[in-house]
């Protein structure tokens, strides 16, 4: 059975979704070999996990899974760590893996805050970062996921030289996360405000790949991990003022998307 803690956290999220998901429990259940049900217990020892791994890479917000599945069957050597708070999409991606045959994947039912007690510093060599919500109000930018605190956290999981991919369909928040990835000493590669210009480049999520039938431009980089780059030990974060995002999507109108 899946543990107590898992359950009584979900068990709200759950009753929400009920009509859409009834049988969402019996289906976490048989892809619970995908699940880490006490990732705080694998810090420091997440390759373990993977006989001959070569590497952990970890993705934020995993959503239904197409990126996942495709990222981790490109890579078997790599063990990917994925992060999702929503069961009803994570599960979805749990048997997309699993009837992939997937053996270097991992799902967490955690808050991206929290990998600092789940993975040990240097311990993360990608943090895969992909159409997040763009929190568009001013006092909501601490939330971000490309905010000064989060970036403060990545590049603690980070070894030198470890990457951040972060795409998104919102041209405002690409704009203001180069901002803050500058400031905090993060130095910018593969920077494209249209990354599929050409035609398809690289894994797409379920949500790309909608806007590419649409049309919408993606907006793709790379941050690396430097010498200068701030991490936890730099302090308390920067307030962030005037930081509302004028024509950014909201949550609701991704999640209408993604139905």
């Amino acid at each position: 059975m899946l543990n107590a803690d898992f359950e009584c956290r979900n068990v709200v999220m759950i009753k929400m979704r009920m009509r859409k998901k009834p049988n969402l429990i019996p289906r976490l259940e048989r892809c619970r070999d995908l699940l880490a049900e006490k990732p705080e217990q694998l810090r420091g020892r997440w390759r373990e996990l993977l006989p001959g791994c070569r590497g952990l890479h970890l993705e934020l917000g995993c959503g239904k899974g197409r990126f996942t599945a495709e990222t981790a069957a490109a890579a078997p050597e790599i063990l990917l760590a994925a992060v999702e708070r929503v069961p009803d999409a994570m599960v979805v991606a749990m048997e997309r893996c699993r009837d992939a045959g997937l053996r270097n994947v991992r799902f967490l039912d955690r808050d991206v805050k929290d990998c600092g007690e789940i993975f040990a510093p240097g311990e993360v060599e990608r943090i895969y970062t992909n159409f997040c919500d763009p929190w568009p109000k001013s006092r909501d930018a601490k939330h971000r996921l490309t905010a000064p605190g989060f970036l403060r956290l990545y590049a603690a999981l980070l070894p030198p030289a470890g990457e951040i991919h972060f795409k998104t369909d919102n041209g405002p928040l690409f704009a203001w996360s180069q901002e803050q990835l500058r400031a905090e000493g993060w130095e910018l590669r593969e920077v494209t405000d249209d990354l599929h210009a050409g035609g398809p480049a690289g894994v797409m999520t379920d949500y790309e790949a909608k806007f590419y039938q649409q049309g919408v431009p993606i907006h793709r980089l790379v941050a690396v991990r430097t010498a200068a780059t701030l991490d936890l030990g730099a302090g308390a974060p920067p307030r962030l003022r005037d930081a509302g995002l004028a024509d950014a999507r909201c949550k609701q109108g991704k999640e209408d998307q993604e139905a």
